[in-house]
């Protein structure tokens, strides 16, 4: 294979010194606008960072669809380019605020541009943001304010301020946007930038510091902070509000991506906001260009352009399909490398040394092996550049369409983010909270307060703590161990125990028994496990590191640590009994990936227990594109399988030919024989039933097991937490995740309607939960008399399998914009796109089931949303009432532990 050491950038400099560019380049100088045919994949991104790197000249590229304008962005900043993304605002029609951090980075872009800094750079941007309206020069100062250390300004102003403009009040910063006060101190974490404390003596700001979020110290000093906020009647007012045309840099350059897409996406979204103050029609954004851009270009895969009379040619053509077998797939490639130059763009160095493995091994031409390059590089669409010529041609393949796995998603670089510190913040206790004393029982938590020599606490702080009768105990606060939170369910309110009665000790007796029995078992388990020596794996190899950089993301912290601790386990001789346990969208199951490689790597079989048929097929899917580069067989069993398959998979299964398999209860069954089993996973094992637990008892004596769970029952929960089994917590945040937006409403048609228009404006998709399969037609009737545009599919369990599984894959596909359908998406589904959640009847569903369905949404870097909505003419259950009322104050990132708790 070619050397890699000069190959960078070598395909962008081959088009910035093509004759097609030299053309492009020779028309804008001539000024207005014209057309160019030739548009597949990645292939204008590339041009219009071709030509910034060529010529330094600023450029504003517009695509038609939001994501289209990250994946570019994400493309040229990989390229060397400096460029930035406009960001649009996520606002529905009579919403009274604005997502202050989408704010705050589209209002920082325009004050950039409005005092002329940093503007050779490229500007990416969605025809929708384009088309809302952004302040002028007199309003921009209004919107960011700016603070010193010596300014003057009462407290209670800068308050109001925080609450006018979209900051949310709470007690301890953990996310953007939002603002703690204590006394005379200010602290807020502004939208990617960081959280400051703001010290005020009298009406004077006299120091502004860094926050650490982990100890809530102040940090180093600051010399300033600025601020962004607006309502949504100051950014959508007439007055004032201008297009962002008007902002863009002398000599730039405008490039528009497909024009007629752009266009019809562009009327669309027009037609969807109800609200159109402060939304300027695409006539009037195309008209700003020309009227502010040195020049115009519209790129189109067809030939019919805005300006037929000044059309050039751009020399792309489609790449060819690849194979889905690996090998077929390389002597594709190397068919390929014998007509031109290839170069394969990967997305981690994983991947890069992954790949140059498979084409030494693969590639048998000597010829073709030496024009494949492979490289670190995000693309996120490949093509053929200049197919005809003898010189300069060459094909950009991405890895993903290589290997076929378009699920994994590029890394995304972090913009700053809250640190968790959900289990800290629910153990501390509040006046009124319920407490267990380890000796008298259960008691109301009253207060901590010091206590004088005169009332017999020598000064020292006590814990006052009230039991049935108004009878209290003052319990030293160096004696607190006696005292913890009462965890209880939600059947009203606990009874009091009396002080010095004896119930409190026969209670104790008996969960004493109860726990004896139970450690009888767990002993004579351990027992077993001990006397059967279990697989001890060796340190990971050189697979191992290339498998686990090919992830598409950043570790956490605790996903690191998770990691570390359950190759341990692998590498001692006693079988592995651990919980993973982590909020939804955690990344619990790359954990889960990572240990099923290193079993497989070393010959072992894994099996891996869900509990649903639509999570076996995403699980599917999700392992087959993650081990699509080894050499592992992946298959499912689940209803999605006709008999026949499942018959093939289980006799391949007995056989030792089949590494990883994946089933919902059926894996459970008597006529499932394992070769060589040396790992079960078991996903959300509260969903399984009594008899189902008592096999996987079995294989806890033999194989390595892992659990994963968002909200563990109680029993699994608590013997971790007791160190009877080991336990590693997922409770960091993946970077730009943001917690969901959860509102209880009432059935208000008008109030779903817009939540339907908010979602669909910013191009994404929506979940209609509602699990009645007798009347669900008719809902979804009606949700698309709420959203007449929108494509509305149904999908429910009594489907036949291959209906079921098509409406699923429609869905995924986005092919369809709204998806009604029973319980069935409770787990399984992972898709970014999807960011607003409508629950029917939210009174019927469970605590961890209607936390499990929210968890289908803000799995991307969009703010997501979670309506559940109650019956119209229906007495709501207290515990009902407990069990929303849970779910709405525990909506921050990695609620799902407080859930369990």
């Amino acid at each position: 294979m070619a050397s890699e050491k000069s190959n960078a950038t070598q395909w962008m400099e081959r088009i910035a010194g093509s004759g097609a560019l030299a053309k492009i380049e020779a028309e804008i100088k001539k000024g207005g606008g014209f057309s160019a045919s030739g548009a597949i994949g990645s292939s204008t991104t590339m041009v219009a960072g071709a030509f910034w790197m060529k010529l330094k000249s600023p450029v504003l590229l517009v695509t038609a669809h939001l994501d289209d304008a990250d994946e570019a962005c994400e493309e040229l900043r990989g390229m060397g380019c400096e460029a930035v993304v406009l960001p649009a605002m996520e606002v529905a029609p009579g919403e009274t605020s604005v997502s202050i951090d989408l704010l705050a980075a589209r209002l920082g872009l325009v004050k950039r541009f409005s005092r002329r800094e940093g503007e050779q750079c490229v500007i990416v941007a969605a025809i929708q943001s384009l088309m809302q309206a952004v302040p002028d020069a007199a309003k921009l100062d209004g919107m960011l304010k700016e603070f010193r250390a010596g300014d003057r300004i009462r407290q209670s102003e800068l308050v109001k301020w925080l609450d006018d403009v979209g900051y949310k009040r709470v007690e301890s910063l953990e996310l953007p946007g939002e603002y703690a006060v204590r006394g005379g101190i200010v602290d807020v974490f502004p939208s990617g930038g960081t959280p400051a404390r703001m010290d005020f003596f009298g009406d004077e700001i006299d120091s502004i510091h860094e926050i650490d979020l982990d100890s809530m110290g102040s940090d180093r000093k600051l010399e300033r902070i600025e601020l962004a906020g607006a309502t949504v009647e100051a950014v959508r007012s007439d007055e004032g509000s201008v297009l962002m045309t008007q902002y863009l840099p002398a000599g730039c350059v405008g490039i528009i991506s497909e024009l007629l897409e752009v266009q019809e996406q562009g009327r669309s979204y027009y037609e969807r906001v109800a609200d159109a103050r402060g939304i300027f029609a695409t006539h009037a954004v195309f008209a700003g260009m020309q009227k502010h851009c040195a020049a115009v270009v519209d790129v189109n895969h067809y030939g019919a352009g805005a300006f037929p009379d000044r059309m050039l040619d751009v020399p792309v053509s489609a790449l060819p399909t690849f194979a889905e077998s690996t090998p077929e797939a390389f002597e594709d490639l190397t068919v390929l490398a014998r007509q031109l130059e290839v170069f394969i763009a990967c997305q981690s160095e994983g991947e890069v040394a992954r790949t140059r493995e498979l084409v030494g091994e693969l590639v048998k031409d000597d010829t073709a092996k030496a024009r494949i390059h492979c490289e670190h590089r995000y693309v996120h669409r490949g093509f053929v550049w200049d197919a005809s010529a003898t010189n300069g041609s060459f094909a950009l393949v991405p890895h993903q369409e290589l290997f076929h796995r378009y699920q994994v998603r590029r890394r995304v670089r972090s913009t700053g983010g809250g640190v968790n510190r959900a289990l800290d913040n629910f153990i501390d206790l509040k006046p009124g909270d319920y407490v267990v004393h380890r000796d008298h029982g259960i008691a109301r938590f009253a207060g901590l307060r010091a206590m004088s020599e005169k009332e017999g606490g020598g000064g020292d702080e006590f814990l006052t703590l009230e039991f049935a009768g108004g009878a209290k105990l003052h319990v030293p606060a160096s004696k607190i161990e006696l005292v913890q939170k009462y965890i209880g369910g939600f059947r009203g309110q606990p009874e009091l125990s009396s002080l010095g009665g004896k119930r409190w000790k026969h209670q104790k007796e008996k969960v004493t028994e109860a726990v004896r029995d139970l450690a009888e078992d767990m002993l004579r388990l351990q027992a077993e496990r001990d006397s059967r020596p279990g697989i001890r794996y060796p340190a990971d190899t050189t697979w191992q590191k290339e498998f686990e950089a090919e992830f598409g993301y950043e570790e956490t912290e605790d996903q690191v640590s998770a990691i570390a601790a359950v190759k341990a386990d692998m590498g001692n001789v006693t079988p592995m009994d651990r919980l993973i346990c982590g909020d939804v969208g955690f990344g619990k199951t790359e954990v889960a990936m990572r240990a099923a490689f290193k079993a497989v790597e070393f010959g072992k079989q894994v099996a891996v227990l869900v509990p649903t048929t639509v999570l076996a097929e995403q699980h599917e899917r999700t392992f087959r594109e993650r081990f699509a580069d080894y050499p592992f067989r992946v298959e499912s069993l689940s209803r999605f399988k006709t008999g026949k398959e499942q018959n093939t998979i289980l006799e391949a299964v007995g056989q030792g030919q089949v590494d990883i398999v994946i089933g919902t209860h059926r894996l459970l069954s008597a006529d499932v024989k394992f070769s060589d089993l040396g790992m079960v996973v078991i996903d959300e094992e509260q969903r399984f039933g009594v008899e189902h637990k008592q096999r996987l008892l079995s294989f806890r004596a033999t194989a390595d097991v892992l659990t994963l769970s968002a909200t563990p029952i109680p029993r699994t929960l608590h013997m971790a937490l007791l160190g009877l089994r080991d336990i590693s917590s997922l409770t960091t945040p993946p970077v730009d995740r943001r917690a969901i937006v959860t509102e209880v409403i009432s059935p208000d048609r008008r109030r779903i309607a817009q939540a339907l228009q908010r979602e669909l404006a910013r191009e994404g998709q929506v979940y209609y939960v509602h699990n009645r399969v007798n009347d669900i037609q008719s809902v979804a009737d009606d949700v698309l008399q709420m959203a007449p545009d929108a494509r509305v599919i149904v999908g429910h369990g009594q489907m036949s399998a291959r209906e079921l599984e098509q409406v699923m894959l429609k869905f995924v596909r986005h092919q369809a914009d709204i998806l009604v359908s029973t319980t069935i998406i409770e787990s399984g589904l992972d898709i970014p796109n999807a960011n607003t959640m409508i629950v029917n009847n939210a009174h019927a569903f469970g605590l961890s089931e209607l936390h499990q369905l929210r968890g289908r949404v803000g799995r991307s870097k969009h703010r997501a949303y979670c309506y559940l909505v109650l019956p119209k003419d229906r007495t709501i259950s207290e515990v009902a009432t407990k069990r929303l009322r849970a779910l709405e104050a525990f909506s921050m990132l990695g609620a799902g532990f407080k859930i369990a708790l």
